[in-house]
């Protein structure tokens, strides 16, 4: 008697898929009796990428492997196994800053469905989530045609062009009015109150926005740059100048892959495989991190490229994000940012913070720059103007805050406030001091709690100042509070949540698990929210 084989068993249904083992059993079946009627049957793996939307894509609502603190290798081992989308996400840096001109999520969509070609606009990711971004995007191309019997998903709608000033895409012109250097003497900060005029832009906000804006690159970095390549200031690229194009057009920190490769191929032996190694992500002198534009021009200086495939070769000028400073409702018309000056030395040569030293020095009073604003992703004042909200933002984590008090003044909201403001020193580091002090003078602000790390021997932060104060800020929470935190992802951010965990197991008498749920509903519920970079 002939042994009849059992059909292999098909799994359409991933395992990530939220259904249950007999769920999934059941569906496994249906759906592979549904494609093997299909004109032209169907393969396991054509039918699992046919019914990746039926089965759903493993994504808990959480995207607890997408977190900007996390390192790229940890982030996508926990993306593995899921669609590709979910892992583009994940290769994705920052949260919803929306530099991009999406949230991660619709980022990752567009490039999905490929209505979206341009891989490298997560600025806060960089080089690291781009060259992730191009190996996912590859793999789109290798996952297994579906017959066109096979039902197909519909096509993402093009994306309308967003109204004036509302998108990186279609930006607007604003005028700088002036600058304010905050700091005193002494401070070894460099941070700048900027102030725009938005009259003849069209443009209005909401406190929790972010203001996008298009910099120029530094003239002398830009000349310098044209004398390495023993070019003419006056050479025509695209139509304009190539002393025009590399101000205006393109970034000249960090180097791209793509400026690597460009060298690889007119140079030869150990330079070019060096060139090579450095296009593949590779760090043959260890000096890679440090490589912008002109360090390339410089460790390769016997390559001088013709300046059209140079230029070619170079990254688009992006944007750069600042959370707003001012309210619309306190002074329509008018915006303000509240900037660190970026400045530092590698190799003894000054680097300089692209949009911050454009802000601090290379622009004047009554010019004009392209400019958006960028509407914020679950950052904004409670709905209900009693609410009482919690302010946490050390350095220029203040710029939202000071835009939420002048708010809730201009509004009349009678809410209690509470500021967490911290920096180095007290008598040079106090941003709007003289603002602040006359808020809590006339109520508006309910509490302000200081810290400075560097006035004692002890270095003293904001958690440090919520831990003294327990107490009084669980009573707050209790009562409805918001908090909201404003500043640097990777160590304050992560050390405030830390502390009010602590703080609610403390004085809500819970344990550090019940604690940690007690944040994250308040998360849930739009109760703790973050701006962090």
């Amino acid at each position: 008697m002939n042994q009849i084989t059992p059909p292999p068993k098909i799994e359409i249904i991933p395992s990530t898929a939220p259904f249950s083992e007999a769920q999934r059993s059941w569906l496994n079946g249906f759906f592979a009796g549904l494609l093997a009627d299909a004109p032209t049957p169907l393969s396991a793996e054509q039918g699992a990428a046919v019914m990746q939307g039926a089965a759903g894509d493993g994504d808990d609502g959480e995207a607890p492997w997408h977190d900007q603190t996390m390192p790229m290798a940890e982030r996508m081992k926990l993306a593995e196994g899921r669609p590709l989308r979910r892992r583009m996400m994940a290769a994705m840096a920052q949260q919803d800053c929306g530099q991009c001109g999406y949230d991660c999520h619709n980022y990752s969509e567009a490039i999905a469905n490929k209505s979206e070609k341009r891989l490298n606009l997560c600025v806060p990711g960089g080089k690291e989530t781009a060259r992730m971004l191009k190996s996912l995007y590859e793999e789109l191309d290798k996952a297994p045609s579906v017959p066109s019997s096979a039902p197909a998903a519909a096509p993402a709608p093009p994306a309308a062009m967003a109204e004036p000033g509302r998108s990186r895409d279609n930006p607007v012109a604003a005028t700088f009015l002036s600058r304010r250097l905050l700091n005193k003497e002494g401070s070894e900060k460099e941070t700048w109150h900027i102030e725009f005029d938005l009259s003849g832009s069209g443009l209005d906000y909401v406190v929790g926005d972010s203001f996008g804006i298009f910099a120029r690159n530094d003239v002398g970095l830009v000349d310098q740059i044209i004398a390495l390549l023993g070019a003419s200031h006056t050479t025509k690229v695209n139509g304009k100048t190539l002393r025009e194009v590399l101000i205006d057009d393109v970034s000249l920190s960090p180097a791209p892959d793509s400026l690597f490769e460009l060298i690889s191929y007119l140079t030869g032996g150990a330079t070019r495989e060096k060139a090579r190694a450095l296009a593949q992500g590779e760090d043959p002198d260890g000096d890679a991190a440090t490589l912008d534009v002109m360090a390339v021009l410089q460790k390769f200086s016997g390559v001088r490229p013709h300046p059209e495939a140079f230029v070619e070769a170079l990254e688009p000028l992006q944007p750069r994000l600042y959370s707003i400073s001012s309210s619309h409702n306190a002074t329509p018309g008018k915006l303000s940012l509240t900037v660190d000056c970026v400045r530092y030395v590698i190799n003894k040569r000054k680097r300089l913070g692209l949009a911050s030293t454009f802000l601090a020095e290379r622009i004047n009073p009554g010019d004009e720059l392209k400019v958006y604003v960028q509407k914020a992703h679950g950052f904004a004042l409670p709905q209900d103007p009693k609410t009482p909200i919690i302010m946490i933002g050390p350095g220029t984590g203040i710029a939202p805050f000071r835009a939420f008090l002048l708010d809730r003044r201009a509004t009349g909201a009678p809410g209690k406030n509470w500021l967490f403001f911290g920096h180095q020193r007290s008598d040079c580091d106090f941003f709007y001091a003289d603002e602040l002090n006359a808020m809590k003078t006339s109520g508006l602000l309910t509490r302000l709690s200081l810290a400075w790390s560097r006035d004692g021997d002890k270095k003293f932060y904001v958690q440090d100042r919520m831990r003294e104060v327990g107490r009084e800020l669980w009573t707050w929470l209790a009562e409805g509070a918001h908090v909201y935190v404003c500043g640097d992802a990777k160590r304050m951010a992560k050390d405030v949540e830390r502390a009010l965990v602590d703080i609610v197991a403390q004085f809500g008498a819970r344990t550090t698990d019940e604690a940690v749920g007690f944040v994250g509903e308040l998360k849930k519920k739009g109760r703790f929210q973050q701006d962090v970079y």
